[in-house]
């Protein structure tokens, strides 16, 4: 383990700017090359060489990196008819590839556009990857917004995806409920509800603001299926902070990005919760847990924080939370947590980057996750958890993808049908 800096110290703007522009370059230099969608996992390795393994392309994490391209674009790091170009050809891309009910799967080959089965009943649409797919489609939707052909070009064809997608037919037979699931071969036979409270509330705003009536969800299922589990409700009391949703001790703080990317928290509530209350409270508990550190782990403290589902020193993945602290910290949970502890969040990249960036910082940001406690470094990168940064660091910035997302007509009417309530410029 090669502890140390990986550069001189840099000011707090300069090395959030370091650290997101690293972390943009997972999405631009690391993205497959033909297709241009996010690979699913990249070596941390400099000299490593791309492998057959590398054509698998995660749908999610191309939201994520779609979201990259706008942040890119907005801050110079690219050109933003570059980006416009990448864009195209991803979308292009995905208009090629199978279609289930206008749904994606977790997985598809980057060459083809085959999809690759998770498992041996998951080989079909992925109703929550899709979610996290058009979430970062919408805000290029919004970005690109000029009168030129390309620009209008990208905007027409990601709506003709957008509107071809059939969120109610994940409803099966008057279900109440979203099934995550669905197999050309097996049907909905891993009958998976999508019940909250975790990170698919995108799904839901995305379901409920499907542009085609006859694909819209009844909001019901959103009432009586994703807000009605166990594991909703919380209102108990961990480490001193209650937390209103969500399981005992919160659960991976990717429940608090990975929607947020888009949604605005800020101003967000419904009959359920203050979204930017429970995201805050949230991040506390975690953050509590790592400061008071019940398992002894080594390097653990104010300055080193952050559970979420990563690669794990001894499991490969794991979700890391509280209460199933397994001595593992991954960057993304702390550095995506900027716009809810920004102080906190600050402290963790400051000794992330100046103490620990000789061994976890590289080419494409910080490796997926570490422990101290094991002497461990993850050997990769992971889309899932790169664009969260990204992201997460643009909206503590300028909120510029919130403002972009927010601002879509379509989702403002889905978060209108699901009985929220949020700011009239919200997205302005």
């Amino acid at each position: 383990m090669t502890k140390g800096a990986s550069s001189p110290p840099l000011e707090d703007e300069a090395l959030l700017d370091a650290v997101q522009r690293a972390t943009f370059r997972y999405f631009w230099d690391g993205a497959h090359p033909v297709s241009f969608l996010a690979r699913d996992r990249l070596p941390f390795a400099a000299d490593a060489q791309a492998d057959a393994n590398e054509n698998k392309i995660s749908i999610g994490g191309s939201g994520f990196g779609a979201m990259a391209l706008v942040v890119g674009a907005a801050r110079g790091w690219v050109g933003r008819s570059e980006a416009a170009r990448r864009l195209m050809t991803m979308v292009s891309f995905l208009e090629r590839t199978p279609s289930y009910h206008g749904m994606f799967p977790h997985y598809l080959d980057g060459r083809t556009g085959a999809t690759i089965p998770m498992g041996r009943k998951d080989d079909g649409g992925d109703l929550v990857e899709t979610a996290l797919l058009f979430q970062g489609l919408l805000c290029a939707r919004r970005f690109f917004d000029r009168d030129d052909p390309l620009e209008t070009d990208l905007r027409n064809h990601v709506t003709w995806l957008w509107q071809d997608v059939e969120w109610s037919f994940h409803a099966p037979h008057g279900r109440k409920v979203l099934l995550w699931h669905w197999s050309p071969n097996n049907g909905f036979s891993l009958n998976a509800e999508i019940r909250g409270w975790n990170e698919c509330l995108i799904a839901y705003v995305l379901a409920a603001a499907a542009p085609n009536p006859r694909f819209a969800i009844d909001p019901i299922l959103y009432h009586e299926g994703f807000a009605q589990s166990r594991s909703f409700l919380n209102r108990r009391v961990w480490r001193g902070h209650e937390l209103p949703l969500g399981p005992d001790w919160g659960g991976p703080l990717f429940f608090a990005h990975y929607s947020f990317c888009g949604l605005n928290p800020h101003g967000l509530s419904d009959r359920y919760a203050d979204y930017f209350e429970q995201n805050v409270r949230h991040c506390l508990v975690n953050y509590a847990h790592c400061v008071a550190n019940p398992g002894g782990y080594a390097g653990y403290g104010p300055d080193c924080w952050g559970l979420t589902a990563s690669d794990d020193a001894l499991h490969n993945y794991a979700a890391h939370a509280p209460d199933n602290d397994l001595g593992v910290i991954s960057p993304t949970a702390a550095l995506s947590s900027f716009p809810y502890l920004p102080q906190e969040a600050a402290r963790a990249l400051r000794h992330f980057h100046d103490d620990l960036g000789a061994w976890i910082f590289g080419r494409y940001g910080f490796a997926d996750a570490f422990s101290e406690a094991h002497g461990w470094r993850a050997d990769s990168y992971l889309a899932i958890d790169q664009g969260p940064i990204v992201a997460m660091i643009e909206n503590h910035r300028s909120g510029l993808l919130w403002r972009l997302f927010m601002s879509d007509p379509d989702v403002r009417r889905g978060l209108a049908r699901l009985d929220f309530r949020f700011p009239p410029q919200a997205g302005a």
